[in-house]
This record gives structure tokens, sequence and C-alpha cells, in this order.
């Protein structure tokens, strides 16, 4: 049975510039770097850079809803997000549903979000407002 989420590896075009960003702006935890890759933290969930002479940058308007979200504290997103703005980050999306998000891309264009909420919190607020089509199927979370 699967118990969580190990570990995310991204393809990065450069491995500098990206070590730069995940580490320095957003702030995950730098463990090792090699020639090709890096491992880095965010609590439990471990990520791993990894350069590829193949990576490409799409731009967000030609890809798909796919995006990795962060969770952030409440008292802590407006100046994050302040933060990664005045850092030049791309805004791919605005946000439109329930919880504070911010929605951004990394260097290669992978699409990110800072998050203030829960899944409890998501699925109250879709039992007063469900989406179409939208099933309960436990009471949990």
């Amino acid at each position: 049975m699967l118990q969580s989420l190990n570990h995310l590896t991204l393809a990065v075009s450069d491995l500098q510039k990206s070590v730069t960003f995940w580490h320095e702006l957003l702030g995950l935890a730098l463990h090792a770097r090699w020639n090709t890759g890096a491992y880095l933290t965010c609590r439990d969930l471990w990520v791993c850079l990894s350069y590829d002479e193949a990576r490409q940058y799409v731009p967000p308007q030609e890809s798909d809803y796919t995006h990795y979200a962060f969770t952030v504290a409440e008292e802590d997103f407006d100046a994050f997000s302040r933060r990664l703005e005045q850092a030049g980050v791309t805004v791919w999306k605005q946000n439109k549903s329930e919880g504070a998000s911010f929605y951004f891309l990394d260097p290669d264009g992978h699409k990110l979000e800072l998050h203030v909420g829960s899944l409890a919190a998501r699925l109250a607020a879709c039992r007063e407002k469900p989406y179409a089509g939208m099933v309960f199927t436990s009471d949990e979370a």
C-alpha cells in the first residue's frame, strides 16, 4: 500500500539557476549537489533537481494544469508571495478557489503554487458549494 509521496524529480536546464531558485528563494534545504543534480527537501518531501539537456521551457499557456502545490502558513502567505513577485517570478494563473494561492513558475517553467489550506478545508467549502457532478465518497479528511 502507498504511504506518501516520496520525492519529485524535476528536469532542469541550468542546475545553478535552479538550485538558487529552490534553495535561496523558496527556502528548501540543500543536502547535496553534484555535476548534474542536487537533493533538497521541503520538510519530508525530497526534491531532486536533475540536469537534462533535453529540458525545454514550455510557456504556461501551452501546457496543462499539472502543478506542484506547497503549503505555506496563512501569516506568511502575503510576505512570501511578495518576495516571489519582487524576485520576478512568472505568474501563470490567478486564484479562483478556496484558500489563498499564488501560482508561479520556476526557471524551467515547472508550474508551482503556494497554498494556504488543507484538504479538509477544501472539502468543507465544496460541501457548501459543490463542483458540477461532485460526489463525496468519504467523510474523512
